[in-house]
């Protein structure tokens, strides 16, 4: 066989020589790893970093409580994950754009915020999962994959996930943040918030805006809690900036 390539990304191949036949081979669809591509999925440890984030459209859902025995929580995650790896494998087969399913994500906030720093009653927080998709995912590919996920399960005889109609597809723009990436378990988080909040972030003339938001980078029930990679963000404005809370 000889191949030839020609200038353009389509590639041509010679398959015998008598009579010679070419033969047209779509390239494959390269993976896009967002990871890799946007910037703010990138945190050193040991050290608060002002980055700009961009706007992202995620896979959301609400609730409130602690998470290590809500049962809301855990049914936020079982409707949260199937849905996304349905719209990946949609975007692959219907667009041809594959790409790799992103992180968890969180947003956390309370009424007082030292039940994060200093407290850390998980029962009065409240949160937001969510997972980040590409922009080409809409509305109508989300109520697709909420459709599909109940079919396959009412075929399967298995219980379709509670939460199912609770996830939705919404946009973030967090803009200026401080972050850093913490190492290790997620209750040793205490004192580096509390450095980022009381210390860094007015030292650098900022002030706090929107919701504590953290990245899991690994999968919580696979990896020993010494060796969890967490990057911890917190969207800012100048310390004299107005924002405006209305919708």
């Amino acid at each position: 066989m000889i191949e030839i390539h020609p200038a353009n990304p389509r590639e041509w191949h010679l398959v015998g020589t008598t009579p010679a036949t070419f033969v047209f081979v779509e390239p494959r669809a390269s993976k896009v790893d967002f990871k890799k591509t946007i910037a703010a999925y990138s945190a050193r440890s040991g050290e608060f970093q002002i980055v700009d984030v961009p706007h992202l459209q995620y896979l959301m859902v609400d609730g409130s409580g602690d998470p290590n025995t809500s049962d809301s929580y855990t049914n936020a995650l079982g409707a949260l994950f199937p849905i996304a790896y349905t719209l990946k494998f949609a975007s692959k087969q219907q667009q041809e754009k594959d790409y790799v399913v992103m992180p968890l994500e969180a947003l956390w906030w309370a009424e007082d915020m030292d039940s994060f720093t200093v407290e850390r009653d998980k029962s009065r927080w409240h949160w937001t999962v969510m997972i980040m998709v590409p922009d080409w995912i809409d509305h109508g590919m989300v109520e697709e994959a909420v459709g599909t996920i109940g079919k396959k399960c009412t075929s399967a005889k298995k219980p379709i996930p509670s939460r199912l109609e609770d996830v939705r597809l919404s946009d973030l723009s967090e803009g200026q943040s401080v972050q850093t990436l913490h190492l290790g378990p997620y209750d040793d988080e205490a004192g580096i918030l509390a450095k980022m909040h009381e210390e860094f972030i007015p030292r650098s003339g900022l002030r706090m805006t929107g919701q504590h938001h953290e990245i899991y980078l690994n999968d919580v029930r696979r990896t020993e809690p010494s060796k969890l990679r967490t990057i911890l963000r917190q969207p800012v404005v100048a310390a004299g900036e107005y924002v405006s809370t209305e919708g």
